[in-house]
């Protein structure tokens, strides 16, 4: 729970504390129905690490569903559907977080403030204009990706899913600070180590090699692009708003997701 040491209790072997990692990354990121075990900051820290772990396997669900749909209408209604149902398997709380964030940019408040609005449980017409726009470009490129070949199609929606995610496990690096000290933020905020990170970027990377057939370079190149904006929209936030929050990493998968899509697109 936020506040608890990151050190792993005495008797507490490492497997388990993988386990109990990962089963927290699969309830914080889907709707899994498994009991996440012990919670405290070493466990979040695992969690956070394991993020794009979930989004392969998320999007490998996503892609399927794509390809199936496809198959049986045309590829909008089809991409239109696989939004839905990502939006289904992760209860919208990702979209919730992305427009709390834009209402809160669009304040141009900063600190308190600014958190005050993220609380609010009403949408302000910034939020939703980004959900709007977010949805939108999510359906058209998946559209556009729904039409190349199989394994091109499932590698776009896999190392886009797993992009997203590997934006939380950016964002919880150390050295980034909460913005609240309670929250999803504090239990999250500044658990993962500089490895993490790093070996994420390049399985990311390589995952997205066949998105774009004939162009093995530019299915990575898309998933750095991505990172880099991404990395940039993290400092704003944690200027504006003193440190990240749960809608903050919400946010951040979505717009990395939006951002990865919008490249392979552009790149076939």
């Amino acid at each position: 729970m936020p506040g608890r040491s990151a050190t792993r209790p005495a008797g507490v072997p490492a497997e388990s504390g993988r386990g109990d990692g990962f089963r927290l990354a699969l309830t914080t990121f889907t709707t899994v129905p498994v009991r996440p075990g012990r919670i405290d900051r070493a466990t979040a820290g695992t969690a956070m690490a394991l993020a794009p772990l979930v989004g392969v396997l998320l999007g490998a669900v996503l892609g399927a569903v794509l390809l199936g749909l496809a198959a049986l209408a045309p590829p909008l209604v089809a991409a239109g559907l696989t939004v839905g149902v990502a939006a289904l398997v992760t209860r919208g709380l990702h979209l919730d977080g992305l427009a709390d964030t834009v209402d809160a940019l669009g304040s141009y408040r900063r600190g308190s403030a600014a958190l005050e609005i993220m609380k609010k449980p009403d949408v302000g017409p910034f939020g939703v204009v980004a959900l709007v726009v977010v949805l939108l470009l999510q359906t058209a490129t998946l559209a556009e990706l729904a039409g190349r070949s199989w394994p091109a199609t499932l590698a776009a929606v896999v190392a886009g899913t797993a992009a997203g995610r590997l934006g939380v496990t950016l964002a919880c690096r150390r050295g980034v600070p909460a913005a609240r000290p309670d929250g999803m933020g504090a239990l999250v905020a500044g658990t993962v180590g500089p490895v993490a990170p790093v070996v994420g970027t390049l399985a990311v990377a390589l995952a997205a090699t066949p998105a774009v057939p004939g162009r093995p370079w530019q299915g990575p190149l898309a998933v750095l692009a991505a990172l880099v904006v991404a990395t940039g929209l993290l400092r704003h936030l944690v200027r504006r708003l003193g440190g990240i929050t749960g809608d903050v990493l919400g946010a951040m998968v979505e717009v990395v997701t939006t951002l990865v899509y919008l490249g392979f697109v552009l790149s076939g």
